[in-house]
């Protein structure tokens, strides 16, 4: 019997499959630490235990983002060992809150399967779900990979294509975010005097920073998180490929969009829900990553005074700044220098 794992190949998955994946991880200080040393994020709830206990937590929570990558982390050996790249995602969202201590796990189904038009690879589709040691469900979200075949001759199933909702239902979006005493709230202390009721439809902030990206960077964060994707970590197989050289994690490109919104989104305390979101361009080690974003919605929570919910789409860009906004043109196309587009719900104070 072969007791190494080669990682599945498309026609190695089914309709209906349950993964349960190896290894739970108990989570420290330690990975929060090293979070804020590879992004620099700066929101006050999951940066201040004392500011978080004021406000009604526990303990100040961990980075929603570091949640969603350590839970990514664990499907990636049996959804995307052999991917080719990850390619959205959808349905996300934040269900419960995640501190120092808790162990986490996460179990995937798959809910689509479609191979591509080459042959030589497909596209698998996966709901996946974080839990506690406990049972209880932090996490959950829809993401989509294209995977390679073992053999280019293999018969192709049957598509099939889930329906995706466009965006998460506000009052859908869990209960990550204890009921606060907003009284506690120090705008000084949190970066920004602005709240909920100051950010309007459809404006569009430029963050306005930029981060470069090193190989270091994204090499400890795919360790931090357990990611044993080739494409990430191995550049003797990758420097044969495509690009000849290693792709950054998608997953990274997210969190420093998110770690540069804070300037200009500083009251955004918690990421609630992904509703979309598309990979557009691989990023590599050395571009200077750039964002923007635009208020999309507004929406009241169901039985809550004390927050209210934005839905943000954030634009990353590589090497180009974005105080024109770089998107898509009459046709669709994107900028040449978009790498993200990622459509959140975005708790505030109000």
């Amino acid at each position: 019997m072969n007791k190494t794992n080669t990682g599945n190949f498309f026609e190695d998955f089914r309709l209906g499959q349950i993964l349960r994946h190896a290894t739970p991880r108990t989570v420290s200080a330690g990975d929060a630490a090293l979070y804020t040393a590879l992004y620099g994020p700066r929101f006050a709830v999951s940066s201040s235990d004392a500011l978080a206990k004021s406000l009604g937590y526990e303990h100040a929570p961990l980075d929603d983002l570091l949640v969603f990558h350590i839970v990514f982390g664990k499907t990636v050996p049996d959804i995307s060992l052999n991917a080719v790249a990850n390619l959205g995602y959808a349905g996300g969202r934040f269900l419960a809150p995640v501190y120092p201590g808790d162990t986490l796990s996460a179990v995937s189904e798959v809910i689509g399967l479609k191979e591509t038009s080459s042959g030589k690879t497909g596209v698998v589709y996966v709901r996946s779900t974080g839990y506690k040691a406990d049972g209880t469900e932090v996490l959950d979200y829809v993401r989509w990979v294209m995977v390679r075949k073992r053999d280019e001759a293999s018969p192709a199933p049957e598509p099939v294509i889930p329906e995706l909702p466009d965006a998460i239902e506000p009052d859908a979006l869990g209960d990550a975010v204890p009921l606060l005493d907003i009284s506690a709230w120090d705008g000084e202390l949190a970066g920004s005097p602005h709240r909920f009721d100051d950010y309007q439809v459809g404006e569009k902030i430029d963050h306005v920073d930029g981060m470069t990206v090193e190989e270091s960077d994204h090499m400890l964060a795919t360790r931090l998180y357990q990611n044993t994707a080739k494409v990430h970590f191995n550049q003797f197989t990758e420097g044969k490929g495509r690009f000849g050289r290693r792709l950054i994690y998608g997953g990274h490109v997210i969190s420093l969009a998110r770690a540069l919104s804070f300037n200009g989104l500083a009251p955004a305390f918690h990421v609630a829900g992904i509703n979309g979101g598309r990979h557009v361009a691989p990023l590599f080690a050395g571009g200077t990553v750039f964002a923007w974003s635009q208020v999309l919605d507004k929406a009241a929570i169901a039985g809550r005074d004390d927050i209210g919910a934005l839905r943000i789409r954030t634009v990353a860009t590589v090497d180009r700044p974005c105080a024109d906004f770089p998107d898509k043109d009459a046709d669709g196309r994107y900028d040449p220098a978009v790498i993200l587009d990622l459509d959140t719900w975005q708790l505030l104070p109000r």
